[in-house]
């Protein structure tokens, strides 16, 4: 099951995502995380169950949208996406 929810502390916007990422809710979760204006956005996918082309199309139109001010914690199915997908040693994906 997909959820999105965004929590606004000051400037610091928290997009906590879970479940499956697919074409069906990556707009969704691209939509939540630009819902609030921000000065810096985290976006926890740690709870993301299976991510697909259209959540990894979501987030780097994400970062280009945020530049230096997006943070994405990973879960571990979704640092393998990205690393098959070449993306693995953007500077935006943090590994815990």
């Amino acid at each position: 099951m997909f959820s999105a929810s965004a929590e606004l502390d000051g400037e610091h916007l928290r997009v906590v995502v879970t479940g499956e990422v697919d074409m069906a809710t990556a707009d969704t979760m691209l939509q939540t995380a630009l819902r609030e204006p921000a000065e810096r956005v985290t976006l926890d996918l740690r709870g993301v169950t299976f991510f697909d082309s259209a959540a990894i199309h979501a987030v780097v139109r994400l970062a280009d949208r945020l530049p230096d001010r997006l943070t994405v914690l990973p879960s571990r199915q979704v640092v393998r996406v990205l690393e098959i997908s070449g993306l693995g040693e953007q500077g935006w994906l943090h590994r815990d």
